[in-house]
């Protein structure tokens, strides 16, 4: 028997009103994935494709407007205020930009114990001894627990911001890009961290981010994301090894690698601009960028096909289907 999912999210849509009622943003238009314990999950694409705010979904900071997320189990969406408030301890999430993410009038060990705090977990000493021990854990000394955000360093600031997430020993957490605004060599730290942490605490992740290099490195799968849309799914060595989907093969064409015996490989340039979220194409949305369009592409929802690999399932949504 398989054992539940950690994370279940099923057709999720979120449409965002124009101003004067002409039209919608369709930052997320029926996105499904599943996320299992002790895994990381990567979402990638483009900026302004809808990640950021898939991952806000998911917590429910932002309402949807059709589909369940199940957390556990526990269907999130339709849970009363009260005990969304009791779900949280299951589910946290760090940001991309730590200072904007920390009150900066407050010292660490506050902002660390607050969550605690919050849940009524442990006495104020016992939640002091937590703080110790977290800061501990990401690799911070407990002294600092005194100090004030400003007085950090970037990638300090998102251990910080790391700890206060694992306060309440949750089972999922969200992280949008939290590396992304740090310099590449505090980055490798900070990711090896998150994957200390995952084998420690037995967490599951859903990774955020628009760098493949940093999501080959930390996720065991990876969702493909196209104009509020999941366009290909696979285990991360399926999907670098052998991409599908058009657009995930020109995503990958862009990354440098230093590689003597690839120095020919060939760079696939798209034509043209993004489409906006507000017009979406018909058919394929990536139909009036793909170097392989057919005349059917513009005129139908590409079918999910699907392939089993001895890694688990790699799913594209493509005319072509795995023939690219």
């Amino acid at each position: 028997m398989m054992k539940t999912p950690v994370l279940d999210v099923t057709n999720l849509k979120k449409y965002f009103p124009l101003k004067g009622g002409k039209g919608v943003v369709r930052a997320v238009d029926d996105v499904s994935f599943q996320v299992h314990e002790g895994e990381t999950f990567g979402i990638v694409g483009e900026s302004g494709c809808g990640k950021s705010t898939l991952g806000r979904l998911i917590l429910r900071l932002i309402e949807a407007d059709h589909g369940e997320v199940m957390l556990d189990g526990t269907p999130v969406l339709s849970l009363s205020a009260k005990n969304l408030r009791r779900a949280r301890k299951k589910m946290q999430m760090v940001f991309q930009d730590a200072m904007a993410s920390l009150d900066a009038r407050q010292k660490i060990g506050r902002i660390i114990a607050e969550p605690l705090k919050v849940h009524g977990i442990g006495t104020k000493n016992e939640r002091l001894d937590t703080v110790r021990h977290l800061l501990q854990i990401v690799g911070l000394d407990p002294e600092t627990m005194e100090r004030y955000p400003h007085e950090f360093s970037g990638g300090q600031r998102q251990r910080i911001c790391i700890a206060r997430a694992i306060a309440l020993n949750p089972m999922l957490v969200v992280a949008d890009e939290p590396v992304s605004a740090l310099d590449v060599s505090i980055q490798s730290q900070v990711l090896n961290l998150l994957v200390d942490l995952r084998e420690k605490l037995s967490l599951s992740y859903v990774f955020i981010s628009h760098d493949l290099a940093v999501v080959e490195h930390i996720c065991n799968r990876i969702g493909v994301m196209y104009l509020g849309q999941i366009i290909e799914t696979a285990h991360t060595e399926d999907l670098y090894a052998h991409p599908a989907h058009p657009y995930t093969q020109t995503l990958f064409s862009a990354i440098p690698r230093p590689d003597p015996h690839n120095r020919g490989k060939k760079r696939i340039i798209l034509q043209g601009d993004l489409p906006s979220l507000s017009n979406v194409p018909s058919g394929c949305r990536f139909h009036t960028r793909c170097p392989y369009v057919m005349e059917i592409c513009s005129k139908e929802v590409p079918p999910a096909f699907v392939k089993e690999t001895p890694s688990g399932l790699h799913t594209t949504n493509c005319h072509k289907g795995f023939e690219v």
